[in-house]
């Protein structure tokens, strides 16, 4: 058979072959900007748009001539206005392509020990300002930096210890009402001040501190440990989703999976540094 002649049967299936592949990327992006616009400001105005589009399209069907008219002088300002409106959003987006977690990725510690002594440190004083009442917010990172938010606070740069911690968030301190900031194994800084989310699905019962912990992990990756002062409770904000009362021991797993630490490198609960200040 001459080879030329298969050709075109080449061409036409590579062609169909860049559709569907073309279909599924288009697909797959808006499924991953619907799934960050649901739940926050975002929504609403999505669908405020749909229903522009779907008016603009029944008014031309129907031969509403006057309205179709006003309605396409809008079109041409569609780009600004979504870059200004989505700002947030596509901030986020390009973000998280940046992320190997975005791509089906886990976030791979870059050190499994120094990962376990952060997560010992931190459950033992969240134990204990739990019992205490003591309110208190706490930033592990993970790939994005945090530098922009360790700026607004005190520069302590200090090995992660629960004593630490809990002297941090006593009451009556100077830096007990802001946020702390681990970054690989030590507490980058302390007192840091957090941007409040504004997402229009979180209940009229979460505090502010809450409230600034989603809004830090809707801007990050970065695991945000929260400890109610008015109940105790123990909280962890990750991707703009808050998941409250957890447990010492369901909050040491949480963590452990988040950093990426496997369960046969995990020691005791509790590591020598830490005897005697778990309850």
């Amino acid at each position: 058979m001459n080879p030329a002649a298969l050709l075109p049967s080449i061409r036409i299936t590579q062609t169909w072959f860049l559709a569907i592949v073309d279909i599924l990327l288009v697909w797959y992006v808006l499924y991953r900007v619907i799934l960050l616009a649901k739940g926050r400001r975002a929504w609403p105005i999505l669908i405020g748009l749909g229903i522009f589009f779907l008016l603009l399209l029944t008014a031309e069907r129907v031969g509403l001539i006057t309205m179709a008219w006003i309605l396409r002088q809008f079109v041409p300002l569609g780009p600004v206005a979504i870059v200004i409106l989505f700002y947030p959003e596509l901030r986020d987006v390009l973000e998280r392509l940046g992320r190997w977690e975005f791509w089906g990725g886990n976030y791979v510690p870059t050190k499994t020990t120094e990962s376990i002594e952060t997560v010992d440190n931190v459950v033992a004083a969240v134990s204990m300002l739990s019992t205490r009442k003591t309110g208190a917010l706490i930033l592990i990172s993970r790939e994005t930096p945090l530098e922009d938010v360790a700026s607004t606070g005190t520069r302590l740069d200090a090995n992660v210890n629960s004593a630490l911690l809990n002297t941090i968030f006593e009451h009556g301190t100077p830096l007990h009402d802001g946020a702390v900031i681990i970054h690989r194994g030590r507490i980058l800084a302390a007192g840091c001040t957090l941007q409040i989310s504004d997402a229009p699905n979180i209940g009229a019962n979460v505090h502010m501190r809450h409230r600034a912990a989603i809004g830090a992990s809707e801007q990050s990756d970065a695991i945000v440990v929260v400890v109610s002062e008015e109940t105790g409770t123990i909280s962890i904000a990750e991707s703009g989703r808050l998941v409250r009362g957890l447990s010492q021991d369901a909050l040491r797993v949480r963590l452990m999976e988040r950093l990426g630490v496997q369960r046969t490198s995990m020691r005791k609960p509790w590591s020598r540094n830490n005897k005697g200040t778990a309850r």
